[in-house]
């Protein structure tokens, strides 16, 4: 995506303009050849209202949880099986645990567990989520081993999490860019409707040679004083594409009118930026009736029995709100 001009083809690849249509809910893959850059864009609309409205969060916690389901679809969207990519927190900060759990190619479901009165105003998402830790996980199905990551969480963002996550686990040079908001639109004569959105960047330094994606060695913690650390001189394409990406503001990330296509051609223009087939995103839930039938049963008789009130079980799903109603034999109560 290369020039304005109508599509044609050259002897390596089709030209043609950036799309003008906004497609959200999707994640749209992308390269800089010029730069050995990759990247993913996340455009969030309907999904993302659909998770965050089932909870009715404050808007500081819907949009901590906005910013983790965005890093979630950047990450897990990677995933080359259908597995499942799991992105938690546990913190000692007003919101105390947040899990994003995204079943590849599309499904996401999330929830957040917070206490609403330790909620101050004009606090960010490094004081809403505290000390505590990040894990990663991913999760490629039964008789497989699974993967974990994890990165402690000292009053940053999300955003500095994941640098600091792919400094020590990945070894990629990496930056990410979240932002969500909420929008307030209605046509002419109607009520204005509440409607979050959310959009996210990851960007990526993988040059065919690997020692040019060399980094400083990580602080051994316990080196004498007065030792000189260890540098390294990044290279000049990925000092360009992180200056890039330093320029790409919050609302450029969710405005509902400009396009994904349109926003990578305002940073790459000049280098040439190359686009692949959006990946859909949707919301949905893996709860079922049969489902919560099965974690019942792997209970014991006593705490069964312990669930029973006024003649019935009733289990509410934390991701999507959905309530289940069993008799005491259907739960296996004797």
């Amino acid at each position: 995506m290369t020039s304005q001009s109508p599509d044609f083809k050259t002897d390596k690849t089709p030209i043609r303009a950036p799309s003008a249509v906004p497609v959200d809910d999707a994640v749209l893959p992308f390269d800089v050849d010029a730069l050995d850059l990759r990247g993913r864009l996340t455009r969030l609309g309907p999904a993302l209202d659909d998770v965050l409205t089932k909870h009715d969060y404050p808007a500081p916690v819907g949009k901590l949880l906005g910013e983790a389901i965005v890093l979630t679809t950047l990450l897990g969207s990677a995933l080359k099986f259908d597995g499942r990519f799991i992105l938690q927190t546990q913190t000692d900060g007003p919101v105390s645990f947040l899990i994003v759990d995204f079943q590849a190619p599309d499904r996401l479901r999330a929830y957040a567990r917070y206490d609403a009165a330790r909620l101050k105003e004009g606090q960010d998402s490094g004081a809403l989520l505290g000390k505590g830790h990040l894990a990663m996980t991913i999760d490629q199905g039964q008789d497989m081993s699974r993967y974990q990551g994890m990165v402690a969480l000292d009053g940053g963002t999300l955003e500095d999490a994941a640098h600091e996550y792919f400094l020590r686990s990945e070894q990629i040079p990496t930056r990410v860019r979240l932002a969500v908001g909420e929008e307030w639109r209605g046509g002419e004569g109607e009520r204005p409707r509440h409607r979050w959105r959310a959009g996210g960047m990851l960007l990526q330094f993988l040059p065919k040679a690997p020692e040019r994606a060399r980094q400083a060695d990580l602080h051994p913690g316990d080196a004498p004083e007065g030792v000189a650390t260890h540098t390294v001189a990044e290279d000049d394409a990925w000092v360009e594409g992180q200056s890039l990406i330093a320029t790409v503001e919050d609302i450029e990330l969710i405005d509902p009118d400009l396009s994904g296509e349109r926003l990578l051609y305002r940073l790459f223009h000049e280098r040439g930026v190359r686009v692949f087939a959006p990946l859909p995103l949707r919301a949905q839930c893996s709860c079922s009736r049969e489902a919560v039938s099965s974690m019942l049963k792997s209970f014991s008789p006593q705490d069964r029995a312990d669930m029973v009130k006024d003649g019935k079980v009733v289990v509410t799903c934390e991701f999507c709100s959905s309530v289940y109603q069993f008799t005491p034999h259907e739960a296996g109560v004797e």
